[in-house]
């Protein structure tokens, strides 16, 4: 732009040709601004045409009285057709527009050398600007994508957080609160089972608390061994009879399946609590071919039930996302019987190691069983 300033304070002019002609540098200047700032791609075709014109005849009228001395702002046009234009369109035009810099040069007699020099000169300077405003434009995204990834780190660890507290402190208050309705019976009756109770309470409260503090710090490690005889407990002191299977082999289980296992038991034993009329339960652990399997099922499934509530929380859809993300799954069965109750079985099959996804095999699971479906209630 200076160096074309300087073509035209040197050229000598009618007094009324200067202002025309730096009014032109200054709108052709000003609107090569707006095709470089970051976004101008995505205007509307509309206002694109419209100032993609203005500055091409901006660009073409003052070679009629500078010639080859205006020769340089060909380039700036040549740059905005690259920025505003399809792929093919803007480097045919773009093309198209350096080569006409050879009529205004052939007309003023120039030589082959100031012709070559006039459209290597207008290339450049395109390719320059084009350049220079694509850095801007990629600069530009990646502060949004920094911003959008800072913003979606914050929404993952909030989601993290609240799925943790409803899988952790869902089962220890359900736990709490049944354990303190037996103490409240047993008082009057059998006061030593009732101090029993009242230490269990104070096992579970204490471990609500570590439990919550994990997870504000990122940090939750659960064994599936203590949770298999936490959730016989609980199991027991609602008036469920228990029925535990559970293999040696869960010992060396990697910590990321012991985990989401022993998530998966606290989130079925809550449900069952919650939702079920079981009297009786059995839960079992099985290791094989490198996947463990973890199955709870109770005969108390209730039929009729309605759709959960907006408020009754997503246990069984936090569960299926875990034991997805370590490369399990999550099976539900429900078997009716002619009572109006029924059977509920829970099946998570996760990898033994943490490197090592699991072949499932559909065979290894009963004809009725089935991957958990969002739609389902909770039994």
């Amino acid at each position: 732009m200076v160096i074309t300033l300087l073509n035209i304070l040197s050229t000598p002019h009618d007094a009324y040709d200067l202002p025309i002609l730096v009014t032109c540098l200054v709108l052709v200047f000003g609107l090569q601004l707006v095709h470089s700032a970051p976004g101008a791609s995505a205007a509307p075709t509309r206002k694109k045409v419209l100032t993609l014109a203005a500055q091409g005849v901006l660009t073409y009228l003052p070679f009629v009285w500078l010639g080859v001395f205006w020769g340089a702002m060909a380039g700036f046009f040549a740059a905005s057709l690259l920025l505003l234009l399809p792929l093919r369109a803007g480097w045919t035009l773009y093309g198209l527009t350096v080569l006409s810099l050879l009529i205004p040069t052939t007309l003023n007699g120039q030589g082959a050398v100031d012709t070559f020099y006039m459209c290597q000169s207008t290339a450049l300077t395109g390719l320059v600007i084009y350049g220079l405003s694509r850095l801007t434009a990629l600069v530009d995204q990646l502060h949004r994508a920094r911003a959008d990834l800072a913003r979606l780190a914050v929404s993952n660890e909030q989601l993290r957080f609240a799925r943790d507290l409803h899988d952790l402190l869902g089962y220890s208050l359900s736990a709490v609160s049944l354990k303190s309705e037996l103490i409240r019976r047993l008082i009057p009756t059998n006061p030593y089972r009732a101090c029993e109770e009242v230490d269990e309470v104070l096992v579970i409260s204490r471990q609500a608390l570590a439990d919550v503090r994990r997870v504000a710090s990122g940090y939750r490690e659960m064994s599936l061994r203590s949770e298999l005889a936490s959730a016989e407990s609980v199991l027991a002191a609602a008036g469920v009879s228990v029925t535990l299977d559970a293999e040696k082999a869960i010992e060396h289980l990697a910590p990321t399946t012991s985990t989401v296992l022993a998530t998966v038991l606290r989130e079925g034993v809550t449900n069952l609590l919650r939702h079920s009329k079981a009297s009786c339960c059995w839960i079992s652990t099985h290791v094989e071919d490198d996947v463990a399997r973890l199955t709870i099922a109770n005969d108390g499934l209730a039929l009729g039930h309605h759709p959960p509530a907006q408020h009754s929380g997503s246990g069984l859809g936090n569960l299926e996302r875990r034991l997805q993300d370590i490369g399990g799954r999550l099976l539900v069965r429900r078997t009716p019987d002619e009572g109006g109750t029924g059977e509920f079985r829970l099946t998570a099959e996760a990898p033994v190691r943490e490197a090592r996804a699991p072949d499932l095999d559909a065979r290894d699971l009963a004809d009725e069983e089935r991957p958990y479906d969002r739609t389902d209630s909770v039994a």
